[in-house]
C-alpha cells in the first residue's frame, strides 16, 4: 500500500515541516557526495549507538542523557539510502502539515525533536548492547503519525494498491491505516526479540516508542482556544492564542 495524500487541507502553509524537509535532504546530499569510507565515519560518529549511550548512563543517568543529546538530533537527519529518505520525507510531508496546523510552527519542531528522542530511547531499551548506528528520521515522523492518529481519525488516506499492472485508488480511513502500520511495527519489533525477522535492518521499537509518544501528548502541544460572548449580540466567538 502506498499512502498518497489525506483529505484534510492545511489553514497555514507547514513551513516547519518543509524546513524538516529541506534539512534531511541537504544532509543527505553531503552524505552521498563524499567517500563511502567517509560516510560510514560520519554515521559511526554522529548517529545514535546503543553501546555507547549505555557506556555513558554507567557514569550516571545525567551524564548519559547530556551524552545522547547531539547523537540523537543528527541521527535524525541522517538517512542510508535515496528510498530510506524518500519514504520518510513523504511520510513527513504527508502528515506533518495538518499535525503543525493543529500545534503549531515552533511547538510543532518541539514536539518533533521530542518524538525522535522518545524513539531513540525506546530502542535503546530493547538494543542496549548494539552497536549498530541508528539513522533516519523515522522515529520523529512516527510521533507525528502517532499525533495524527490521534486527531484526524476521520480523515481518509487515499491510498494507491497495485493488483498487478493495474492501480487501485482506495480511501481508507485514517485510524485503520495508522492502526494497521503500528500494529505492524508491534508485530515485527517482538517477533524480533526472538530472532530475525525480515527488514531486520529496521529499528522496529524506535517507530513504536515514537508513536506511542506523540499520541500520549500531543494534547499537550496543541493549540488552546479561548471563548467569549460579543457584548452586542451574544454570538460566540472563539480565538487562537500561543
Amino acid at each position: 500500500m502506498i499512502p498518497l495524500k489525506d483529505t484534510i487541507p492545511s489553514r497555514e502553509k507547514p513551513f516547519m515541516t518543509w524546513f524538516i524537509i529541506i534539512i534531511n535532504v541537504l544532509v543527505f546530499l553531503f552524505q552521498v557526495s563524499i567517500p563511502p569510507e567517509a560516510t560510514q565515519e560520519l554515521v559511526y560518529r554522529y548517529g545514535f549507538i546503543p553501546e555507547k549511550f549505555s557506556r555513558a548512563l554507567s557514569n550516571g543517568l545525567i551524564t548519559g542523557i547530556i551524552y545522547s543529546i547531539w547523537p540523537i538530533i543528527c541521527s535524525m537527519f541522517m538517512h542510508g539510502s535515496w528510498m530510506h529518505l524518500i519514504s520518510n520525507m513523504w511520510s513527513l510531508w504527508l502528515f506533518g502539515d495538518n499535525v503543525e496546523d493543529r500545534v503549531g510552527h515552533f511547538k510543532f519542531l518541539i514536539f518533533y525533536l521530542l518524538s525522535g528522542f522518545a524513539a531513540a530511547y525506546t530502542h535503546w531499551f530493547f538494543n542496549a548492547h548494539s552497536l549498530v548506528a541508528v539513522v533516519g528520521a523515522s522515529g520523529a515522523i512516527a510521533g507525528v503519525m502517532g499525533a495524527y492518529f490521534l486527531m484526524f481519525p476521520l480523515s481518509s488516506i487515499v491510498t494507491l494498491i497495485p493488483i498487478g499492472f493495474i492501480p487501485l485508488f482506495v480511501n481508507i480511513p485514517a485510524v485503520f491505516y495508522l492502526g494497521l502500520w503500528f500494529l505492524s511495527q508491534v508485530s515485527s519489533g517482538i517477533l524480533e526479540l526472538f530472532g530475525p525477522v525480515f527488514g531486520s535492518g529496521i529499528a522496529w521499537w524506535a517507530h513504536i516508542g515514537g508513536f506511542v509518544f506523540g499520541a500520549l501528548t500531543v494534547n499537550f502541544f496543541k493549540k488552546k482556544y479561548r471563548r467569549y460572548n460579543n457584548f452586542f449580540d451574544d454570538e460566540i466567538f472563539y480565538y487562537r492564542y500561543y
